[in-house]
């Protein structure tokens, strides 16, 4: 089976270098079954297809109808792992949310609900297959989720808006701004990322600095036009070097930190008008 992480997602594949290879197995388990439910909403085929065929997707996966190897790899994950089947519903939840003629975010509360739907949940799912069972760092999990689906919002504006969705404006104000949002996710996971096991922690710590990366590089555009001009900003291979050797300080820094009380109450607060973060964990 086609291995999907290392074609789409470059920067979580640089990090992966540094997981076991079972851990990494499960990891791009769980990616190649986030990114085919993307496909299937991203396409260019009519809504009223994609809509079949995601509902059939889903269908599929809830009854285990495992002809397919995707959906069957990962409800082995969900059953070795002991992940919730209501976070991956969630996770539909959020991919559904896409599947409109027209996709308008109006809020700072719908976009954190779709944010931890489409992303946080990854995170979440993630923790479990890196055996973290804190409960506090489970909730910095879900926030470095949504910190980075916050980060693809900031980047994708121009691409999303041929695909007539607005989860942020398109200006550059409005961008900026939701980069800053992302920061403070970053900033309240890290603590978190120590509760991870140290033979996997090292490659949270790169990803995370990677992917916090590639909002500097956006902020560096100074303004929309050349943000337009720019296309799909991303990391550099030496950029993603620097990173990495900075990521050994991160690691040293955690080592140091023995209690975790996890603070983000002012969007766990806006979140949990309509999810209930405890129950997720």
């Amino acid at each position: 089976m086609e291995n999907l992480i290392k074609k789409h997602a470059k920067s979580f594949y640089w990090a992966s270098f540094f997981l076991s290879k079972p851990v990494f197995d499960k990891c791009s388990s769980l990616y190649n079954f986030c990114r085919t439910l993307d496909d299937i909403v991203d396409d260019d085929k009519k809504l009223e297809i994609k809509k079949e065929n995601f509902f059939k997707f889903k269908k599929n996966f809830i009854n285990k109808v495992n002809d397919n190897p995707i959906t069957k790899e990962m409800w082995s994950i969900i059953d070795r792992e002991g992940i919730s089947k209501q976070v991956v519903m969630d996770l539909f939840d959020g991919v559904e949310m896409d599947l409109e003629e027209k996709v308008n975010i109006k809020s700072k509360k719908e976009l954190l609900i779709y944010s931890y739907r489409v992303a946080g949940t990854v995170g979440l799912m993630m923790s479990k297959i890196l055996k973290v069972n804190n409960r506090e760092a489970l909730k910095g999990a879900i926030d470095l989720g949504i910190a980075m689906q916050l980060t693809n919002i900031a980047r994708d504006v121009c691409e999303d808006k041929a695909r007539n969705r607005q989860y942020v404006k398109h200006e550059f104000s409005s961008i900026k701004e939701i980069i800053y949002e992302s920061q403070i996710f970053y900033d309240k996971s890290f603590r978190s990322i120590g509760s991870i096991p140290i033979k996997s922690r090292f490659s949270v710590i790169v990803a995370r600095r990677v992917y916090r990366k590639i909002g500097d590089n956006i902020l560096k555009q100074k303004n929309i036009e050349n943000y337009n001009k720019a296309g799909k900003i991303y990391v550099p291979v030496y950029e993603k070097i620097i990173q990495t050797f900075l990521s050994f300080f991160d690691f040293i820094k955690l080592l140091f930190i023995k209690e975790l009380s996890y603070e983000n109450h002012a969007n766990h607060t806006i979140l949990e008008k309509e999810i209930n973060i405890n129950e997720k964990i």
